[in-house]
């Protein structure tokens, strides 16, 4: 942990463009990216893509329009994720929640068309969103919030390198039921071990010619901590 005796508090997170080898992140602009957006999630697909969000279901690229209007102006920070190799929107995330002054903030809000399936476009993403908060903007706390229900998103967390925290119960409510959220964080003392573990990640020596991954992520994190090489 810090020594906490200057801490004035960190600025608040704003969109910003970060770039990547695989992906680029873009701060979010309703002409350039709605359809594109609308599109990359496979159009009135999007509502089975996005069961775990807590909004009602779309009935249109309107309703979408409409609830991103609704969510931006409640203060969450859209990305939008392109691949660089072809210039394709293929996902968002959001800056959520933020607590400047103690240095806090969550990611959420986090969509993936197929064009990332099966490539480190996600994983590089989440990289640079994640270095961007702890190196670019000093925060403390990084968090993770999901339905539980949602063993995906929590599986991915664990991967990612975020730590489970508990299950707040009856939290909120979804699609007009309950939800139990599992919270999760990584906090800046671990961030360097964590940084560096992405770094070898991706690096493209750790990818065969079609593109699989040759060490998986927790494996080289877990190497790092024990004092291994990378």
């Amino acid at each position: 942990m810090r020594d906490l005796k200057d801490w004035k508090g960190a600025p608040p997170p704003a969109s910003v463009l970060l770039e990547g080898r695989y992906v680029r992140l873009e701060p979010y602009e309703r002409a350039r990216h709605l359809d594109a957006l609308w599109d990359a999630f496979g159009g009135m697909a999007i509502n089975p893509l996005l069961r775990y969000f807590a909004q009602p279901d779309f009935t249109g690229i309107e309703a979408f329009d409409a609830w991103s209007d609704a969510v931006i102006a409640s203060g969450w920070m859209r990305e939008v994720i392109v691949d660089k190799a072809n210039g394709k929107v293929v996902g968002m995330a959001h800056y959520m929640r933020p607590d400047a002054a103690n240095g806090v903030v969550e990611i959420g809000g986090i969509a993936h068309g197929s064009g990332m399936s099966r490539s480190p476009l996600s994983t590089e993403a989440q990289y640079l969103l994640a270095r961007h908060v702890f190196e670019d903007l000093g925060y403390r706390r990084y968090e993770w919030k999901c339905n539980n229900d949602n063993a995906a998103s929590k599986r991915t967390a664990a991967r990612l390198g975020f730590s489970f925290e508990g299950v707040f119960r009856q939290h909120m409510l979804s699609k007009g039921e309950n939800r139990d959220t599992a919270w999760f964080s990584i906090i800046d003392g671990e961030w360097p071990v964590i940084a560096k573990a992405f770094e070898a990640w991706l690096a493209p020596g750790n990818f065969d010619a079609d593109g699989n991954q040759k060490r998986r992520l927790e494996d080289i994190r877990a190497d790092i901590m024990a004092g291994g090489a990378a």
